[in-house]
């Protein structure tokens, strides 16, 4: 793992560092010093602060969930700080950042100025100067007010959790559409933090034509984003249009859509590669899929079904990013089974399902039909995996090793409505060599016989097939 360099930084209060490993000399990556904060939890009607302590993201993700009209579930686990700032590490590293140290702050309760008070972020200012620290990442959501007031203090840039998530979904986002939906939430995150954001904001400025008389850089930057924010919906919105006639189209045909939704990086992409031979990019970075592919899949009935990979969800997603991407996010919406994927090797898999679960229900998803698929089995210990068992609910699969796709095939094959397959008796001449090409393309054989010209199987085959072949069906 990258730490500072500065070896008196572990003697500070809650501060770790270790050494710099060897970084090209041509490769230039901002020196990240990550901060974490823990709120302790207080028993109602007591000034004592319980042992129990909640990390802060969790709050915020609670505070987020509830203010888009989601009630988080109560006994859903939360990340614990140790946790958290480890994914918040991961985040950076997506990013390209180096990590050059890292402080923990545990506080009864938010600091409404600062977050976590003066004193420790003269502190924190102290320990990320000594490690040459380019920007300051935390691993909480910060108002405008709160960044500003920090960055006086440390005097150095400060990033919060969601500006570093819509930093790594900018690098990643390869296609028009994705770039056109991670620039609308960074427009929509940028818009209230303009206010003070530089000395040019609060000058007056000229411009025949463009600005009112008296209006200050401030307000022509906000009309700017304002009409550029109109502009990136209007062309979403004819995404979605075309979206939805392409969908209108496929369910003119009885073809089933399966989504893949999981936490990001629970293997997602090499599922998809795996049971569709396509070639996503599957990494082990943090959101490596943000543009959405469909693909189709044979399924042991010889129905076909298409699977669509998606953006991983994340603990705390942004609000701006689930809106923006809600046209790629329609996929999951419509589909006919959803394959929730985990990683079964992760020691935080009940953590990241419980997020999944409110991201569903942000998006009006969590009725649609469901099969939990328990991914990266071959990372477990022998033991572990021969204590594994499928039940209805639950597949368990290696992607990578191609453990238990086959199963996880039957069972999409069985829960799929779309296009069911029936065992019939048919009679075909032999010279009608499409119908029994097509037969044979599309339908499980169970026996064939030849006579007098005829050929008499005995077969299950999808309804969209047999409506082809009904003249030869024997009742």
């Amino acid at each position: 793992m990258l730490r500072g360099d500065n070896s008196r930084l572990a003697s500070r209060k809650g501060a770790r560092a270790s050494a710099q490993p060897v970084v090209n000399p041509s490769e230039r990556h901002e020196r990240a010093f990550l901060v974490g904060v823990e709120f302790r939890v207080r028993r109602r009607g007591t000034g004592k602060a319980n042992s129990a302590t909640i990390p802060s993201a969790a709050i915020a993700a609670r505070d987020h969930a509830t203010s888009a009209g989601v009630s988080p579930a109560p006994d859903s686990p939360d990340f614990s700080s140790e946790e958290s700032l480890d994914e918040l590490r991961t985040l950076a590293s997506s990013a390209g950042a180096q990590i050059a140290g890292e402080f923990m702050q545990r506080r009864d309760r938010p600091d409404p100025a600062t977050l976590i008070g003066k004193g420790k972020l003269e502190e924190i200012a102290g320990a990320a100067a000594s490690v040459t620290a380019d920007v300051i990442l935390f691993d909480h959501d910060l108002s405008p007010s709160q960044q500003r007031n920090i960055e006086r203090v440390v005097d150095t840039r400060v990033i919060d959790r969601t500006q570093l998530i819509l930093d790594i979904f900018a690098r990643h986002a390869r296609s028009r559409e994705g770039q056109l939906q991670v620039e609308l939430a960074q427009l929509e995150y940028l818009l209230p933090r303009l206010a003070g954001r530089g000395i040019e904001m609060s000058q007056l400025g000229g411009g025949i034509g463009t600005r009112g008389p008296g209006e200050t850089q401030l307000e022509t930057d906000r009309r700017k984003i304002y009409r550029r924010i109109r502009h990136v919906k209007q062309q979403l919105e004819d995404v979605r249009r075309i979206r939805a006639q392409q969908r209108q189209r496929r369910q003119s045909a009885p073809v089933a859509t399966v989504a893949l939704v999981g936490y990001t990086n629970a293997g997602k992409s090499t599922l998809f590669n795996a049971l569709t031979q396509a070639d996503v990019l599957a990494s082990p970075r943090m959101f490596a899929t943000l543009d959405p592919t469909i693909r189709g899949v044979m399924l042991p009935s010889k129905r076909r079904a298409l699977l669509s990979d998606t953006v991983g969800f994340i603990r705390h997603l942004p609000h701006t990013l689930v809106s923006a991407f809600r046209a790629t996010l329609e996929e999951v919406q419509r589909a006919s089974l959803i394959l929730q994927v985990s990683d079964a090797s992760s020691l935080i898999s009940a953590e990241q399902d419980a997020q999944v679960e409110s991201v569903l229900k942000e998006l009006d998803a969590d009725k649609r039909p469901r099969l939990h698929v328990m991914n990266k089995i071959d990372l477990l210990e022998p033991k572990q995996r021969e204590s594994l068992r499928d039940d209805p609910q639950t597949i368990h699969v290696s992607a990578a090793r191609g453990i238990g796709l086959t199963t996880l095939l039957d069972r999409v094959d069985a829960l799929l409505e779309e296009d069911r397959p029936s065992r019939v008796h048919l009679r075909i001449p032999q010279k009608e060599g499409k119908a029994l090409a097509a037969l044979q393309a599309g339908a499980r054989i169970y026996s064939r016989t030849y006579q007098d010209g005829l050929v008499e199987l005995d077969a299950e085959a999808p309804d969209s097939l047999l409506r082809r072949l009904r003249e030869w069906v024997v009742e």
